[in-house]
């Protein structure tokens, strides 16, 4: 039987904060961290990937603070170091020492910064669409631009979302109505509308992390669609240069959702890397 939604949601209090999550499965701990886009929560990036991983891992889809049913505090400062430190304290919530990581775009740049300053505490690594710097591209790209410009005025709206998430698939024809609904519904929480976290008005500051990536000695798989208009290819090559134990893998006909689009393939191939023993 298919996991659920509702039959794997749960509430903690980790730090200061409450965290919404999901869990399932057993097994060493593999926590799968989202990423920023409008609606975006652990549920809504790993729908496609959890009933799989589930069958070898303890599986946790947190809810970053600041989106999806997570408590959303103003951040001011770091705002990586400030979303590392909410995985900390959720990992001593939970009584987790150590735990594989996840992580798409903005959950990418959260595991580098986590990788960086809790070193003690992450196992093996697989990064998605994760920002570091771009050699080749033009920045922002298309994608980013939406994502800032989304709770600009006039505020969120149908259409903006699905120019958003037209830009973040290679085929748009694979976002059904519901998808989209679902997505919208959940960007327009009241405490979410009063503070997203990613908009031009949030004071959070991404820090560049980027320099400090070579000291990164964990074994990490990036993975990448070759068509991401939203955190381009080229970030990749910055990540196969600077990571210490990297390997690359490119999807072609994908966009910024590897894990969703090409799901099949790409769970056999997380499973795949973190189970080896080289």
């Amino acid at each position: 039987m298919a996991l659920t939604e509702e039959a794997t949601s749960k509430f903690i209090q980790a730090g200061t904060l409450k965290l919404h999550y999901h869990e399932a499965g057993k097994g060493p701990a593999l926590i799968m961290v989202h990423g920023g886009g409008p609606g975006a929560g652990g549920w809504s990036n790993y729908r496609r990937n959890v009933d799989h991983l589930a069958q070898r891992y303890r599986v946790i889809l947190p809810d970053l603070p600041g989106f999806a049913k997570s408590d959303k505090p103003a951040v001011e400062g770091g705002l990586l170091t400030f979303m590392a430190k909410a995985m900390k304290d959720l990992m001593e919530a939970l009584d987790i020492p150590r735990a594989h990581f996840v992580g798409n775009s903005l959950g990418g740049a959260t595991t580098i910064k986590f990788a960086l300053d809790y070193p003690d505490r992450i196992k093996r690594i697989v990064l998605m669409g994760a920002p570091s710097l771009a050699l080749f591209t033009p920045q922002p790209a298309e994608g980013i631009k939406h994502l800032m410009g989304y709770y600009a005025p006039p505020g969120p709206s149908m259409e903006k979302l699905r120019a958003f998430l037209n830009v973040m698939v290679y085929d748009a024809s694979a976002l059904t109505d519901q998808l989209i609904k679902e997505r919208y519904e959940a960007s327009i929480q009241p405490d979410l509308l009063a503070n997203p976290i990613l908009s031009p008005r949030n004071r959070a500051v991404f820090e560049p992390f980027w320099k400090d990536i070579a000291n990164i000695k964990n074994k990490t798989l990036v993975v990448w669609g070759r068509d991401d208009r939203t955190v381009t290819l080229d970030h990749s090559f910055f990540l196969l240069n600077q990571l210490q134990d990297v390997r690359l893998h490119v999807f072609g006909k994908c966009g910024h959702w590897a894990q969703w689009e090409k799901a099949a393939e790409f769970n056999r191939l997380v499973s795949d890397f973190l189970g080896s023993e080289d």
